[in-house]
């Protein structure tokens, strides 16, 4: 470790780690601290994600694959399925190994990394930030840097600092839980998710298969109706219910943000990235791609700044943000608020209007127009995320 850098980056998430690989391509020097011992440890993820998304970044390696999914399925409250076509194919991750790979390409394209490196404050010149603030093996360590990445999750403590209102409003806050499970019987190429009240109320209750005998077994619902009844309650009934003799792996549970793009991710020279800039998908809850996404390009803009030397050109990150995937957030966003307002009545109809449409036009987008029908400027939007 060098006490100075060009970028320090706070995190070693898909996002961070994006973030770093991006400016250590660039030629510039590059720091990531990340606070846990392991990368991708412990894992908060459903672990879903697309065949098209993860090539941008990295070739597809069994050895972090633990399924390859080319279906998917809808269960209504009633029961009825849904299975729309699906272009392309999909992976379920095995995301302690994949972050870890990530990582291993920041590291070769010239980032150094440092582990349970905890940040506890940013370091100033007055009223300049020149770095960030560390304890590493019990020190306290300061560490220069013209640009600061912060790719420290949720609420990022880093865009605090700055001055950055980082709070997810309670209304765009999900509360999720999930299961790892085995011993079970699945098929490995398909991921399921389930809606209605009985299940998840004002969300979705999934199944992303991790080969044969096990599977990622998750929920998430608003956070109105785990005051009434928790989603660890909704999610343990449910594999109670569908797998009764499954061996449970891991356990966790937390809040996921499915909200809009923080209004600020640049201020003066600090960037946000991934979870903490609330680049998840609104809609879905993923985060994975689009965080990465995210780091790509806030790294691509600070090698430019850089090079510059014109810190004021990190503004264009959120521009370039807002261009390639920040407008699809804000459509995501207001499907899922118009959404999230069906009732199992409607949520089982929308299923029977799907099941009557021709085969070809059984798409995601197909069903999104179906279920939004009575809602034309919605379905505007779908038309232009799902063509573009």
């Amino acid at each position: 470790m060098k006490p100075k850098y060009d970028v320090i980056v706070v995190g070693a998430g898909p996002a961070g780690s994006t973030a770093a690989r991006s400016v250590a391509s660039g030629g510039a020097s590059v720091l990531v601290l990340e606070k846990d011992r392991d990368v991708g440890y412990p894992v908060r993820c459903g672990e879903a994600v697309s065949h098209e998304g993860v090539v941008q970044f990295i070739d597809p390696d069994p050895r972090w694959i633990a399924s390859t999914v080319t279906r998917f399925k809808l269960v209504a409250p009633n029961g009825k399925e849904v299975v729309p076509r699906l272009d392309g194919t999909g992976y379920v991750l095995e995301r302690r190994m994949f972050d870890y790979e990530l990582a291993k390409l920041a590291a070769r394209a010239g980032a150094d990394i440092i582990t349970k490196a905890y940040v506890y404050d940013l370091l100033r010149n007055g009223n300049e930030v020149v770095g960030v603030r560390t304890l590493i093996d019990d020190r306290k360590i300061d560490i220069s840097g013209a640009i600061i990445v912060a790719a420290d999750g949720v609420e990022s403590r880093v865009g605090k600092w700055i001055g950055i209102d980082t709070t997810c409003h309670i209304r765009d806050m999900e509360s999720c839980a999930q299961m790892t499970i085995s011993g079970i019987e699945i098929d490995e190429d398909i991921l399921e998710f389930y809606f209605g009240d009985d299940v998840a109320p004002g969300g979705y209750l999934w199944v992303f298969p991790k080969g044969r005998e096990s599977a990622n077994v998750g929920i998430g619902i608003n956070v109105q109706s785990a005051k009434n009844r928790s989603a660890i309650r909704f999610l343990t009934d449910f594999v109670e219910k569908k797998y009764p003799k499954a061996a449970v792996l891991t356990r966790i549970a937390g809040g996921v943000p499915c909200a809009r793009t923080c209004d600020t991710i640049v201020k003066e020279n600090v960037m946000l990235v991934g979870d903490a800039a609330r680049q998840v998908n609104p809609l879905s809850g993923g985060g994975i791609i689009s965080g990465m996404i995210g780091g790509m390009i806030a790294g691509e803009v600070a090698v430019e700044a850089l090079q510059k030397k014109d810190l004021s050109h990190l503004n264009e990150y959120e521009r370039r943000w807002h261009r390639r995937l920040g407008w699809r957030h804000e459509v995501f966003y207001r499907i899922k608020e118009a959404i999230g307002e069906f009732s199992d009545e409607t949520l089982n109809k929308i299923a029977d209007s799907a099941l009557k449409l021709p085969q070809n036009k059984q798409t995601l987008g197909g069903i999104f127009r179906t279920a939004l029908w009575n809602q034309p400027s919605l379905l505007i939007d779908v038309a232009k995320v799902f063509i573009s």
